[in-house]
């Protein structure tokens, strides 16, 4: 059991720092009018256990905060992961 919780721990770690990343790239992309990341990829990062990282990137790098998308969607999928993890601890 202790194996499996240090892995969530490595994997959540893992990914939402690169949630977060991936925000930070988009938004210099975007200053630098090149090459976009997909909003679809910007979400799956999000979706896969991401949430917190890409949020946190969302406001600290100003980018996507005044798409209603992201502004309601990434809150969102966080609050239906915590309560999807609230659900799964209970059982």
């Amino acid at each position: 059991m202790k194996l499996l919780f240090l892995i969530c721990i490595v994997y959540l770690t893992v990914i939402n720092l690169a949630g977060f990343l991936v925000m930070g790239i988009d938004k210099q992309k975007a200053k630098k009018n090149q090459w976009r990341i997909k909003e679809k990829t910007l979400f799956t990062f999000a979706i896969i256990g991401g949430s917190v990282g890409s949020i946190l990137g969302m406001f600290l790098f100003h980018h996507k905060t005044k798409h209603y998308r992201f502004m309601i969607g990434m809150p969102a999928i966080l609050i239906i992961q915590v309560i999807l993890i609230i659900f799964l601890l209970t059982l």
